[in-house]
């Protein structure tokens, strides 16, 4: 059949058609496919994310099934999602201990009903049972586009990690409060004055110690009335020197005095900037500090004044090895010019001048000998040295550490002790070689009896052991010595007492003891002034033989006195008689009863008169001086008026003085007074006197007799322009009659008359002086009571 061009025109036109509508429906499939994938690709992302999200949804049915992810059973600790709400507390699914505790099911489910019922929304914490995960559930009724017929929609939290980190951070806020509670109490409580300042530099806070301080009623009404406890001063107030910490960020510190209960006392005001907050600030009393501090300068510079007084050397180093004092005598020591000191140098440096000036021994190496020094800074304990300087010094070095790293340096001139120690030794030698050369022994003890020196002689004597006395034996066990040497034993008690009297008494005693060997011997304690006792012991057996021969011969001696005495009296007697016979004789010649005398035999009968005259006196006198040395002299006693007295003795010699061609001056008051004696014996003594000044003065010479009275006492003085002696003839000018060596004689040393003049005043109870010098003349005091 042949198809006509219209025809296949219409099923080209319908073939065309239907190709179309196949490939607009192929489009429209391919784009309901590639919608389909997309809005799977989403809901397995919105899966994604709701497994990874921190929150998981629970839906609850109005007929109690439920739809949650997998997530969710295991935060409560069940193995699958179960089908209703009810099972949830895991009973009906494993058995096991998860899920939700009965209490919270109930809980849960109550809620859940009531936002079903009445749209509320409920909020509440679960933790499964078993498990410290900490839930936090948000309920509220859900978009009936998630679920229709009044669903609620459970939201689950796990805020395990956030509970965990807010218990912390309630724990630590905790801590905190009661950390600033205690700051705040510990500021109230602070016996100082405190305070706060805010950006403007006004008081925002201050403690109790500040409104004390200020005089204030409570805090509140000293920041509202801003009263400031420190006073301007140089023209800046408080709040001016905060506001300069706060713009400069530093802390600024000060001394001012601050008034407080009428005191003004020195405090250190601290101003503390506390970044944009405000000021913080406090004030410390330091006015027992300052009082402390200058108390210590004084102590400082008076221990400093001390150590210069010092003989010993003292230096002080710091912690940097620096000198921070010497007192002279290390400069001294150390010849240290006054420019070192003002620029105190350290150790190492100090040596190194010390060494220049040749203070320091000399050493090979010097640079590791002064490490060694400088080591001792770090030592742990005193370091002492002997330094042997060039020059012969000996210098004594101690080093001592201090605690705060310094040092303090000693150093001692031990040259002169050294040079005393020698000399010492040597005396203890000559000491010992003295005592042992002694004639006598002697033997030192200690207060408490011991014995502590002794020389060889008191072991000979007593006859004690070397190996005994070695021991420093006390009193008794040597007494217990010596008594087996006494004749009689009981006398070592004696010696005892001696010691112990001269020891512990302070008394000097004595004693004799007879060995059982003949021997004598004579001992005595002395006190010592160190405190000790000194017995001497000396055997005086020969001397007590010497001394009975010496006692029987003074016997013998003071008999031939005695006969002198005897002679001289019986031989005056015997004189005075023929003597009175040839002077009456011879006046009765001078009277004429023997007939007319020629010129020439008058002459001789007037010498006659005159000698037995002269000769009679020298009798009387002779017999005067022998009664008087032999105590025998007998005394008239009547009262005799001085001046009148030695006026008629002076009157009496007036021819001879002009004869001799002599000047007597006599000066006296009659307030000379009166005496009381024996005229006859007086006139004979001042005559005598008188007669010896006229005998010494040459022709045309001149004497004074001068008459005082004092207290009691008459003085005559008579001197003369004679002469005069050397002190050998004054000595013995006074001397009368002496016995010659071998007793049997008399031997005449001067002239009579002094000696009896002497013996006469003395005689009286006063006394003769004589005093005379080669060309000056002689003056003779005579003091009578």
């Amino acid at each position: 059949m042949t198809l006509t061009p219209a025809v296949l025109l219409l099923v080209g036109l319908l073939l065309a058609a239907w190709t179309v509508a196949a490939i607009w429906a192929w489009q429209r499939a391919r784009q309901r496919e590639r919608k389909a994938e997309s809005g799977q690709r989403q809901a397995r992302r919105l899966a994604k994310m709701v497994d990874e999200s921190p929150a998981l949804p629970l839906l609850v049915r109005a007929d109690g099934k439920i739809e949650a992810p997998q997530r969710l059973a295991n935060w409560i600790g069940l193995e699958r999602v179960p089908q209703f709400l009810t099972e949830l507390d895991g009973g009906r699914i494993d058995g096991g201990g998860g899920g939700l505790t009965r209490e919270q099911l109930e809980e849960l489910s109550e809620a859940v009903r009531r936002t079903q019922k009445t749209a509320a929304p409920f909020r509440m914490v679960v933790t499964p049972r078993g498990s410290k995960r900490s839930l936090a559930l948000r309920g509220h009724l859900a978009d009936p586009a998630v679920s229709p017929g009044g669903a609620a929609l459970v939201w689950v939290f796990d805020f395990s990690d956030s509970e965990s980190e807010l218990v912390q951070l309630r724990t630590e806020a905790a801590r905190s409060q009661a950390d600033f509670a205690a700051l705040v109490g510990l500021i109230e409580a602070a016996p100082m004055p405190m305070w706060f300042r805010g950006p403007d530099g006004t008081l925002q806070l201050v403690n109790n110690a500040y409104v004390r301080a200020v005089g204030g009623k409570d805090a509140r009404q000293v920041v509202a009335d801003g009263i400031e406890l420190v006073e301007s001063v140089d023209g800046l107030t408080a709040q001016q020197v905060a506001a300069q910490a706060l713009g400069k960020h530093l802390p600024i510190e000060r001394i001012v005095p601050v008034t407080i209960d009428g005191a003004r006392r020195a405090h250190r005001v601290s101003d503390l900037p506390l970044g944009e907050d405000g000021v913080a600030g406090y004030a410390v009393d330091i006015e027992d500090m300052e009082e402390q501090a200058r108390a210590f300068r004084a102590f400082r510079d008076a221990q400093r004044a001390m150590l210069d007084q010092l003989s010993a050397g003292v230096a002080q180093f710091d912690a940097k090895r620096q000198l921070t004092f010497a007192n002279q005598p290390f400069q001294r020591l150390f010849a240290l010019k006054p420019a070192v000191m003002l620029d105190p140098p350290q150790f190492e440096r100090l040596l190194d001048l010390a060494r220049d000036a040749g203070r320091v021994p000399e050493a090979r190496d010097f640079p590791a000998w002064r490490r060694e020094r400088v080591a001792w800074f770090l030592a742990s304990t005193a370091q002492e040295e002997a330094w042997v300087l060039a020059d012969g010094t000996h210098l004594r070095i101690v080093a001592q550490p201090l605690p705060d790293g310094g040092m303090l340096l000693i150093a001692e001139d031990r040259t002169e002790q050294l040079r005393l120690s020698a000399v010492r030794d040597t005396l203890l030698r000559t000491r010992t070689a003295t005592f042992d050369s002694l004639f006598e022994s002697v033997a030192v003890f200690a207060p408490d009896g011991r014995l502590q020196l002794w020389n060889r002689r008191f072991a000979a004597d007593w006859g004690l052991e070397e190996n005994l006395l070695d021991s420093h034996p006390r009193i008794e066990t040597l007494l217990e010595q010596i008594t087996r040497r006494l004749a009689k034993p009981v006398k070592a008690k004696a010696v005892g007492d001696v010691v112990r009297a001269a020891t512990l008494d302070r008394k000097q005693t004595g004693g004799r003891a007879l060995l059982a060997d003949g021997r004598t011997l004579e001992f005595a304690g002395v006190p010592l002034p160190d405190g000790n006792g000194l017995l001497t012991v000396l055997d005086i057996t020969d001397s007590q033989k010497a001394e009975e021969a010496l006692r029987e011969r003074n016997l013998a001696l003071e008999e031939t006195d005695a006969m002198k005495t005897r002679f001289l009296a019986n031989m005056s007697y015997e004189f005075r008689t023929p003597l009175t016979s040839i002077g009456g004789f011879a006046e009765l010649l001078e009277a004429g009863l023997g007939g007319d005398l020629s010129e020439s035999g008058k002459e001789y009968v007037g010498a006659i008169l005159t000698s037995v005259e002269r000769l009679g006196e020298q009798i009387e006198s002779v017999l005067d001086l022998s009664q008087s040395e032999a105590g025998m002299l007998p005394l008239a006693r009547e009262e005799i008026d001085l001046l009148p007295f030695v006026t008629k003795l002076v009157e009496d010699r007036a021819g001879r003085l002009k004869e001799a061609s002599l000047t007597l001056d006599l000066r006296g008051d009659k307030g000379v007074g009166r005496i009381t004696g024996d005229r006859r014996r007086l006139a004979r003594a001042l005559g005598h006197v008188i007669d010896n000044a006229m005998a010494a003065t040459p022709s045309g010479g001149r004497i004074l007799v001068e008459l005082t009275g004092r207290k009691g006492k008459a003085r005559v003085v008579i001197s003369d322009n004679g002469p005069g002696m050397d002190k050998a003839t004054l000595a013995r000018a006074l001397d009368g009659l002496k016995l010659t060596a071998d007793g049997k004689a008399v031997e005449r040393r001067q002239g009579l008359g002094l000696p009896l003049a002497r013996q006469l005043i003395e005689a009286h109870g006063g006394t003769l002086t004589l005093h005379s010098e080669p060309g000056q003349g002689t003056a003779a005091i005579i003091d009578l009571p």
